[in-house]
């Protein structure tokens, strides 16, 4: 029997309403039921069975050839896009990116800024994370005052890869606010902040000039001193970064006049923002708090910082605190890298 002749006996049985494994019994077994369900699927859908196209899967150019080739490119070029990539091995650009999603497991993973560490820091800071973890206990970090400064200023923040405007054309997600105008010179305050296990400090905002060690003492460390008493009482250490007014003599010396304990600039690990709840984690918070659209002159903007600085969550503010030990002990099991 022909296979066209095979065609029409399926047809017809399936109409008058044998099912296919009856339709398999009856021929005997001429036609397998795979192909026989494979045809009356093609009756539900066409009303006809059409054999001018492969039964089969749709081809694919998704070959162990072609993963072999993507996998190679990769290799000698860490940093390629995927439509250069489809372009050299001559498949499309959707076929490139299943290749390296699917079969390879690889994610398109952005550059990202980081501190260059060198071997002298790294060694720092192994011992650093060894000193405290072998010497202080959890309750121990839970007292001690980190502390940090940060720009803002008119223009704001916004998250390149996450801030998106979902519309029909670029015109209308213009309209939609889909445009980040900056300034050239936006007008900025330095904001101060401290953070422990009980909460943020009041920010410290400061206008005109650069920071300097007689500006850092007459206009942080009374605020400090008196921040730190009231949330630990008289029995807590005050962190801060090897920045030049933070290490300078006369503000050492006011360290060791005024405050229960504190860091000396020889103990901190220097270059490493990567151990500081603010940086790691509550400037983000704050940044994300803020009313961008309420800010348009210093005054709002200070306002609005100050605002934000108590609306940040009490648990938000403890996990980061608790998150400094971790990273320690990352430290110690990562070789010493930058912790993301």
């Amino acid at each position: 029997m022909k296979s066209k002749d095979l065609q029409l006996a399926v047809k017809n049985k399936y109409e008058n309403g044998d099912g296919p494994t009856k339709i398999y019994c009856d021929l005997a077994g001429v036609v397998s039921l795979r192909t026989i369900k494979l045809w009356v699927k093609m009756l539900n859908q066409t009303g006809s069975i059409d054999l001018s196209h492969s039964p089969g899967l749709p081809r694919t150019v998704r070959t162990k050839a072609n993963i072999s080739k993507v996998k190679y490119r990769l290799a000698q070029k860490k940093q390629i896009s995927s439509r250069r990539l489809a372009a050299e091995i001559n498949i499309s650009r959707t076929s490139a990116r299943r290749i390296l999603r699917e079969d390879l497991g690889c994610f398109p993973y952005k550059k990202i800024k980081q501190p260059r560490l060198t071997d002298l820091q790294k060694n720092k800071r192994v011992k650093f994370a060894n000193r405290v973890l072998n010497h202080c206990t959890k309750n121990d970090t839970e007292r001690w005052l980190f502390s940090d400064e940060k720009y803002f200023d008119l223009d704001g923040v916004y998250n390149v890869q996450n801030d998106r405007v979902w519309a029909v054309s670029r015109a209308e997600a213009d309209r939609q606010g889909a445009i980040h105008q900056k300034t050239k010179f936006p007008t900025k305050v330095m904001v101060w902040l401290g953070v422990c296990a009980q909460g943020l400090t009041e920010p410290v905002i400061i206008e005109h000039e650069t920071m300097n060690a007689e500006r850092y003492i007459n206009e942080v460390l009374h605020i400090t001193l008196r921040s730190g008493n009231r949330m630990l009482g008289d029995d807590w250490t005050y962190q801060k970064d090897g920045a030049k007014p933070h290490i300078h003599k006369m503000v050492q010396k006011w360290y060791a006049d005024h405050f229960p304990s504190f860091i000396s600039k020889d103990r901190w690990p220097p270059n490493s923002p990567d151990l500081c709840p603010l940086d790691y984690s509550l400037w983000n918070e704050l940044a994300e708090s803020m009313d961008w659209h309420k800010i348009t002159t210093k005054e709002t903007l200070i306002n609005e910082i100050i605002c934000s600085v108590k609306r940040i969550e009490k648990t938000k503010i403890l996990h980061s605190v608790h998150d400094f030990t971790i990273r320690l002990r990352q430290i110690q099991k990562n070789g010493r890298d930058y912790i993301r």
